[in-house]
């Protein structure tokens, strides 16, 4: 996974360079960049930022025109534009031009959780109680838009508008005025960076409005702050009531994805707008290629919002279970990744040979005939017909399965390239009647429940293996599909989901991630009434509410969550809020064990769980917190080497690296988990150390403990054991020191131990991770 990531970031590099290297014999094409520029360099000849832009443009502009597609004025000053080589030649010798970023494509990450996460309406103390549910405070999701006239955003008994909110409801032939209430208090879209590549939207397929026509944005935008609604189900799956994690949080919606994905443009456009609206907490379940921070727009967006007080969180990707996949790695970012809860949707298959394989579904519509078993075939069998080699009827792509094979038979599907309920619609209209969906060996035994447009179900890799060889063994194999509805009380959870993305921080290993993970499998949450539930445009079905599952869940999660902790301690920064999250949360099941991963069935690590699991109640009252400045983070980008100018790019702050480099490395930023990482140059005995401050947010007169779990093989020391606080908001450091030996790995490779620094005054428990990495260079 390590050269798949550094070639996806080579690809990127040479976006760079495309222009400069353009050969004489091709017609130089143009291509959408955000540009960066000094601050309070606009010559006063100018009387706005956008005549200067403007001006700048016309310089070597062999074209009729240039169009600004966004000006940047709250995050930094600049703009977005589609550029000629030759326009990119000229602003990149500008001396008031600190940046070009290419306009970079980014891809989606895509009920009982408050229950599971211990958040109930009825509690007369605890979070949801001391933060008045989350009222007055707002939330940002930057996403596909949102669904306005879904229950779950409903202002009753809400009060008025907060006065600190400056933004705008956008109107629209499909989002009129009366779209916006006390509950959805914001409403704006950005198309023009996806536009600039893709053409005009078809507003027969999409609007150009707020309005979400895809279903994403409404259930994200749910999950963190929808309004308790009941009943709620989908297709009649997990019937109770439905609740986002802060219900009385205001929501404002900011859409910049479409059909085809979100551009870096549009969503800089929408953290603009975020942060000038006034906004406490941005959501953002979006990723894309993992890149150096000053050429990473969420990165330079995200930095700005945490300057201004804004608490970002997102998505850490579905790139998992692999290792180094984690996406949205800034520190100045909580970057999230996804659990199961104790809920599941079983639907077994039974062969015909009577053995049952375990299997996942939330199909709702005309079933199997009970008790009948139906002829099975897999779609890669050398007996479909098509002609081709079965690699693409094993997928059940598009076009790929012959009808004569197929009717009337329930076909086995491989996972991967298109989407898992695509595979259905291909399935069902090449006359199939069922599907089951087998995993590929390296998404493991980590299913999601999907709500498929036929009858169908999905299986681990070893379920798949054993269906395939009853295949091959069996004359007139049968089988049928047994939908046996939801169950509760599931053990062991949480457990890692499959498809969260892993660490290490493959751009900065002295920083954890992700730093925590939180419910991402099969959350029912709002849907819109115009998407069918399998989200297929041949779906017609409708309902209320959905079951989605990827970090794109979890995200949110955390984002109500934040908007709680926010709304309980106004005084924390966006640091602190993480903080709490991080040392708070837990790494054991309902079973009393360590979490397992789902892929696998073994125990999971802090490369997939970062810190643990969240725990909210006990996120309200940490003891202590690790509080971070926007000014460490300047040292911190200094201790990875990073340029003045880069530096500025990013934290828009001018940089004097001399005394951060003095005073240590990057891993000494004061971040709640802590990572060193040893190369191996022929040293038998290696050290590094972590220094740490903590402050005090629980009670005074409070004297800390410390445990020293270390990592298998190392010598770990604190100084001092122990830490007394005289007072609230007193600020206490501490030194870790960490000894390894040098262990025998192949040129190339690498190990990973992780332990734990445990304080505690006997009421609170603080933890927080220690990863070591040894690595023998090539």
């Amino acid at each position: 996974m390590a050269l798949s990531s550094t070639f996806l970031f080579l690809l990127f590099l040479l976006s760079l360079t495309s222009f400069t290297s353009s050969s004489s014999t091709t017609t130089p094409t143009s291509q959408t960049f955000i540009v960066l520029v000094q601050p309070n360099s606009k010559p006063s000849i100018f009387p706005t930022h956008d005549h200067w832009y403007n001006s700048l443009l016309s310089i070597n502009n062999t074209q009729t025109s240039t169009t600004i597609l966004h000006t940047y004025s709250t995050i930094f000053h600049g703009f977005s534009a589609k550029l000629s080589p030759s326009q990119v030649q000229s602003l990149q010798s500008h001396p008031h031009i600190l940046s070009l970023i290419p306009d970079q494509l980014r891809h989606l990450h895509t009920t009982r959780s408050p229950q599971f996460l211990g958040l109930k309406k009825t509690d007369n103390s605890g979070l949801l109680k001391e933060s008045d549910f989350g009222s007055d405070l707002v939330i940002a999701v930057i996403d596909t838009g949102i669904s306005p006239n879904h229950h779950s955003f409903n202002d009753k008994d809400l009060g008025p508008i907060p006065s600190k909110w400056k933004g705008h409801c956008i109107t629209a032939v499909d989002f009129p005025a009366s779209s916006c209430n006390n509950k959805l208090i914001g409403a704006r879209y950005f198309s023009q960076g996806y536009e600039s590549t893709n053409g005009k939207i078809n507003e027969t397929v999409e609007t150009r409005s707020p309005k979400d026509t895809d279903g994403h944005g409404t259930h994200t935008a749910s999950i963190a702050a929808g309004r308790y609604v009941f009943p709620a189900s989908t297709l009649g799956y997990a019937r109770g009531v439905a609740a986002g994690m802060a219900p009385k949080a205001r929501l404002a919606a900011y859409k910049v994805c479409w059909n085809s994905g979100c551009y870096d443009s549009d969503i800089l456009a929408a953290f603009d707008a975020a942060v000038a609206d006034g906004v406490d907490v941005i959501s953002l379940s979006v990723g894309g290629v993992v890149v150096p921070y000053h050429l990473d727009a969420i990165a330079i967006g995200s930095f700005a919002a945490a300057d201004a007080g804004i608490f970002v969180s997102a998505s850490a990707g579905n790139g998992g279970p692999g290792a180094l996949t984690v996406t949205n790695v800034a520190p100045w970012v909580t970057t999230v990744g996804a659990g199961t809860i104790d809920r599941d949707f079983p639907a077994d298959v039974k062969l015909g040979n009577e053995k049952v394989i375990p299997g996942t579904s939330v199909y709702g519509g005309p079933g199997l005939v009970p008790g009948r078993m139906y002829p099975l075939v897999y779609g890669g069998s050398a007996q479909t017909g098509n002609g081709g080699d079965g690699y693409s009827s094993s997928l059940c792509l598009e076009g790929s399965l012959d009808p004569n094979f197929v009717k009337g038979k329930i076909v086995l599907c491989d996972r991967g390239i298109n989407s898992r309920t695509a595979k259905g619609e291909v399935v069902k209209k090449a006359g199939g009647v069922g599907m089951v969906l087998a995993n590929a060996i390296f998404d493991g035994e980590g299913l999601v429940a999907d709500c498929h447009v036929l009858p169908a179900t999905a299986v681990g890799a070893t379920g798949g293996d054993q269906i395939r060889k009853y295949l091959t063994e069996t004359k007139k194999p049968i089988v049928t599909i047994e939908f046996k509805g939801p169950r509760v009380g599931i053990r062991p959870a949480p457990v890692v989901a499959s498809f969260s993305a892993r660490g290490s921080n493959p751009e900065t290993p002295e920083i954890v991630k992700p730093d925590v993970i939180a419910p991402g499998l099969n959350i029912l949450a709002a849907w819109p009434d115009s998407v069918g539930p399998s989200g297929m445009a041949l779906d017609k079905r409708r309902t209320e509410f959905n079951i989605l599952s990827g970090t794109s869940m979890a995200c949110p999660h955390v984002s109500g969550l934040a908007a709680l902790l926010k709304a309980a301690h106004p005084e924390w920064s966006p640091a602190a809020i993480r903080s709490a999250l991080m040392t708070t949360a837990y790494t054991v099941d309902n079973r009393g064990q360590t979490m397992i991963d789902e892929s696998t069935g073994n125990v999971s690590t802090v490369l997939d769980f970062g810190a643990g699991h969240v725990h909210p109640e006990k996120a309200m009252d940490p003891g202590l917190v690790y509080d971070i400045t926007s000014y460490d983070y300047v040292d911190f980008l200094c201790n990875l080497n990073y340029t003045i100018k880069n530096i500025q790019v990013v934290t828009r702050k001018n940089a004097d690296c001399s005394g951060a480099k003095k005073a240590g490395h990057a891993g000494n930023l004061n971040y709640p988990s802590m990572s060193g990482v040893f190369q191996q140059y022929g040293k038998r005995k290696m050290a590094t150390h972590f220094i740490r401050t903590v402050t005090n947010v629980g009670e005074p007169n409070s004297v800390y403990q410390v445990t020293i779990k270390p990592p298998t093989g190392m010598v770990v020391t604190v100084k001092p054991k122990k830490l007394v606080f005289r007072r609230v908001g007193q600020k206490l450091s501490f030194l870790v020191r960490v000894h390894v030996r040098a262990v025998k790995l192949s040129p190339g490779s690498s190990t990973m131990n992780s332990g734990s620094i445990v304080w505690s005054d006997g009421k609170h428990t603080v933890t927080s991770p220690l990863l070591v990495t040894m690595q023998q260079p090539l």
